[in-house]
């Protein structure tokens, strides 16, 4: 007995499994497995080696079933069934990535799992979705709102807040005990239990629409800026827009290339601070500026034909529903989800608030789509530039996101795939996937051609899909999902949401829509 004991104590402290008998291997691969590791032999570990992270969440997603395996073939039982369930846990790949040993043998290195984010820095990525470089419009939208554009931007941020704490709810249902249980996983999952069960699938297939829409605009948005951005930080030079726009397609090209997002991960801290740098930047010139600020400019009248596009503005800067679920089940304490939504849109609401005001306050009716061409041109073209390189930087994400969904749509999707797999046995992209790729980035090289109106394309798409996604659906599933146990007030709260997105949604699409038909027809003409 002491020999025993001895023995699984040197196990633990060394993790030599090949020193112990078959019974000893499958207890302490047991108890691995209980603390989320894996001993895996030379070829299982190869092939979780060949994995990228994109299939880091779906492995781990399994690993319920593995520890129920293991407890029920666990130390009470006999050899043969620690064995078989020691092996169902090897067998099917699943758990975090391992190297193996040279000899084939098993391997005394443990990977540990993956620790999952705390409240700060999942704020940290929703203030970087709601953040972005497209708050540039916003002192645009004040222009043709006023003080009403302002009161706009705060209610924005505030059903937003709502629509996003409502939206990981429809994640949950209470089990016979009357405990919430997390029994979906994302946006998709929600949408086709609203579905059920006369269109199972339906919902999914209308939220991934939008969810292309939304990625491919965003795309066609960081072409046009960029473009915009070069023609007014050099006006001098004989180089129109459209040009520009070319040469940073140019640029964007080995995105087609793109297997992973590795490369350009790195990258994203940096822009992220740089884009702070830039905020900063232009509020201080404006403060700089500020005994000539034109407070009787700004007016309660609105410009009834141009500011449902600003609505649109506002709306799509707040865009981040779309990847809440996946944050929220990635969250180590899930309840303090609600209090991170609070001071994240809190913070939201105050800097763009601001940040438009005062832009707007500065240059007042001269106030342009892109705030910073307003600058002057000793600091313009130092700005512009900055801008110009988280542009190119940010445009990998956007677009792989949006490639994934419609390989996975179209070419991924099990005997149900309308077009062959994109890629090879070998893991090589095949060049029907390429093809796919570059069609894209020319697609929207042509769209940021023929439609180079920055304001226009996202109102279009704030109103389009931005409505959509954070204001219509999430209210709708709310009621669908849980009409049974909201109170009066929250029924209330989603049909207005619902009804005032909708009016919002309709009236932003259709004028936008009306801009972007005769931008285009007169670019046909030139």
């Amino acid at each position: 007995m002491a020999t025993l004991i001895r023995s699984k104590l040197s196990n633990k402290l060394t993790n030599a499994a090949t020193t112990v008998s078959n019974k000893s291997q499958a207890k302490v691969s047991g108890m691995f497995a209980r603390m989320g590791f894996q001993a895996a032999t030379d070829e299982e570990a190869l092939g979780f080696a060949a994995c990228d992270d994109l299939d880091y969440d779906h492995r781990q997603g399994m690993q319920m079933d593995i520890l129920t395996t293991d407890e029920m073939g666990g130390e009470g039982s006999g050899d043969g069934d620690a064995l078989e369930g020691d092996s169902h846990y090897q067998r099917d790949g699943t758990g975090p990535p391992h190297s193996a040993s040279k000899d084939g043998g098993p391997t005394n290195e443990l990977t540990e799992v993956r620790p999952k984010i705390t409240a700060w820095e999942a704020g940290w990525n929703v203030t970087n979705a709601i953040q972005g470089m497209f708050v540039l419009g916003l002192p645009y939208a004040i222009l043709h709102g006023g003080y009403l554009g302002l009161f706009l931007i705060i209610f924005a941020a505030v059903v937003c807040c709502y629509t996003g704490k409502i939206l990981i709810s429809c994640l949950y249902e209470e089990d016979e005990d009357g405990q919430l249980v997390r029994v979906r996983d994302s946006y998709v999952d929600i949408a086709n239990a609203c579905c059920a069960p006369r269109f199972p699938s339906l919902g999914g297939h209308v939220v991934n629409v939008a969810q292309i829409i939304e990625l491919v605009m965003t795309c066609i948005l960081y072409v046009v800026v960029s473009g915009n951005l070069m023609y007014n930080s050099f006006p001098s030079m004989p180089i129109s827009q459209k040009s520009w726009a070319i040469i940073a397609t140019a640029a964007l090209l080995p995105c087609a290339f793109l297997k992973n997002l590795k490369a350009v991960s790195k990258f994203s801290l940096l822009c992220t601070m740089a884009h702070f740098v830039i905020n900063v930047l232009v509020i201080a010139y404006c403060l700089s500026r500020a005994r000539d600020w034109a407070w009787d400019k700004v007016k309660f009248y609105i410009d009834v034909k141009k500011f449902p596009i600003s609505i649109g503005i506002i709306v799509f800067s707040y865009t981040s529903q779309i990847f809440l679920p996946s944050l929220e089940g990635n969250m180590q304490k899930p309840s303090e989800f609600h209090c991170m939504m609070n001071w994240t849109h809190i913070a939201a609401c105050i800097l763009k608030g601001l940040f438009a005001l005062v832009a707007y306050l500065t240059w007042a009716d001269a106030t342009k789509e892109v705030i910073t061409d307003n600058l002057p041109s000793t600091i313009r073209a130092v700005v512009n530039l900055f801008l110009v390189a988280k542009a190119l930087l940010s445009y990998p994400l956007p677009f792989f996101a949006a490639v994934e969904v419609l390989e996975k749509s179209f070419f991924q999707d099990g005997g149900r795939a309308y077009f062959p797999d994109c890629y090879g046995g070998d893991g090589r992209l095949k060049s029907w996937g390429l093809t796919l790729r570059c069609s894209l980035v020319v697609f929207t090289l042509l769209m940021a051609i023929y439609v180079p109106h920055f304001a226009l394309l996202m109102g279009l798409t704030g109103s389009l899909t931005g409505a959509g996604l954070c204001f219509l659906l999430p209210s709708l599933f709310h009621l669908k999902l849980l009409w049974r146990k909201l109170l009066w007030h929250q029924v209330f709260f989603d049909v207005a949401i619902f009804v005032i997105g909708g009016i919002c949604s309709i009236s932003g699409f259709i004028h936008s829509m009306e801009g972007l038909i005769e931008a285009f027809k007169y670019n046909i003409e030139e």
